[in-house]
């Protein structure tokens, strides 16, 4: 079944993410080699594909997982969690409708 994972993020949170985003990276990565990742990126702080010193608000996720507790310890595993990145994570089953 597909799961959303959105990250919030703390406040001024850019140089906490930068620090540990290869590694965030990595582990969507090889979700995407899996054939589970649907999509995966940060909201932007302002309205711009590169908000620069503006940073991210938070992050989404929409993957593939055996179960919701197996998509909950994915979450909590990430980087950004261990970081201090994010401030709270709520993940939830996800029905994709479109595009079909």
């Amino acid at each position: 079944m597909l799961y959303s994972i959105v990250g919030k993020d703390v406040p001024d949170s850019l140089a906490r993410r930068l620090s540990v985003r290869p590694a965030h990276v990595a582990r969507l990565q090889a979700l995407q080699d899996q054939g589970r990742l649907v999509l995966a990126g940060p909201f932007p702080a302002v309205d711009a594909l590169d908000p620069g010193a503006a940073g991210f608000t938070g992050s989404l996720i929409v993957a593939e997982f055996a179960s919701l507790p197996a998509a909950q310890d994915w979450a909590n595993a990430d980087p950004y969690v261990a970081a201090g990145v994010y401030a709270e994570v709520q993940v939830r089953p996800f029905k994709k409708t479109f595009p079909a």
